[in-house]
């Protein structure tokens, strides 16, 4: 299950989950982030043992801004509250479950 984030959910869902958390930041008129957002959708199914949450920056512009974000779609990587890894741009599926190496 992927978690759609907001400002009011995101400290819960990520700052304090047990698990690590990739957080996908994306938008609905671009093309990459449609590439990777099934993607995403797959390896939440298949990784339990980590979390996948979606950020639409469209939507959530306070978080977008609170990340730099200038590039979608930007994958962060979270652990124990850190943002420990960012990735901008598609990647295939493989390349996106290593960032939790």
């Amino acid at each position: 299950m992927v978690v759609e984030l907001n400002g009011q959910n995101f400290e819960a869902e990520v700052l304090k989950s047990d698990k690590p958390v990739l957080v996908d930041f994306w938008a609905t008129w671009c093309g990459p982030c449609k590439m990777v957002s099934p993607l995403v959708d797959e390896l939440a199914e298949e990784h339990k043992e980590y979390k996948f949450c979606k950020v639409n920056v469209d939507d959530q512009e306070d978080l977008a801004a609170r990340f730099g974000i200038m590039s979608i779609p930007s994958l962060f990587i979270f652990k124990n509250g850190e943002n420990v890894k960012k990735s901008v741009g598609a990647l295939p599926k493989e390349e996106i479950l290593k960032l939790f190496e």
